[in-house]
């Protein structure tokens, strides 16, 4: 404000000025109107400056470092991701790796049970057939003891009546193991 006050003064003494002299008709230059003129224009360019240019400016700066901050995020982010997806296949490759394992191990338990339920399952086997076997043995050995009673008993009954006397039962058993033990295929002749 100052300035244009000042620029006032100046300027109604130089009008005055100009009005002593006398006009010389067409175009004249006035040296004060120039130099108002582009004082004018400095103060304006000035102002435009102060208030239009530098607050854009720095918008436009900020503006700016936003976008290069996320572009920089941007570019981390695809690194991070390219990375994380490197991490991912792997720890999905150590999965399977790990799975594979896991497989393996089950099926050699596997296989161990089913070959150790299987000897087992034999022994069970051979235990049965042996006590079979044996079972077998005494069952026939009986057998053949109630067969030779029976035989006794009846060898003595058939030579009571043929000699017509009774025998007494101790010496018709002793007769009959003398008699079974002298016969072919007793087990005192084999």
């Amino acid at each position: 404000m100052i300035l244009l006050a000042v620029a006032g003064i100046a300027t109604g003494g130089i009008v005055g000025l100009g009005a002593a002299e006398p006009a010389a008709g067409g175009l004249t230059i006035n040296l004060f109107w120039i130099i108002v003129a582009a004082a004018n224009f400095i103060l304006f360019f000035a102002l435009f400056l102060a208030f239009f240019v530098r607050p854009i400016g720095a918008m436009l700066t900020a503006r700016r470092e936003r976008i290069e901050q996320g572009l920089a995020d941007a570019e981390a982010a695809r690194l991070e991701r390219e990375s994380s997806a490197a991490e991912r296949a792997e720890a999905i490759a150590e999965a399977r790796r790990e799975a594979r394992e896991i497989l393996d191990r089950a099926q050699k338990v596997a296989e161990e049970t089913r070959e150790s339920d299987i000897a087992a399952t034999r022994a069970e086997l051979e235990r049965l057939r042996v006590q079979a076997a044996a079972d077998i043995e005494s069952e026939k050995q009986r057998a053949v003891a109630d067969l030779r009673a029976e035989v006794a008993d009846l060898a003595l009954a058939a030579a009571g009546r043929v000699v017509g006397e009774t025998m007494s039962d101790e010496r018709q058993r002793r007769l009959v193991d003398e008699f079974l033990r002298e016969a072919p295929g007793s087990e005192s002749s084999r």
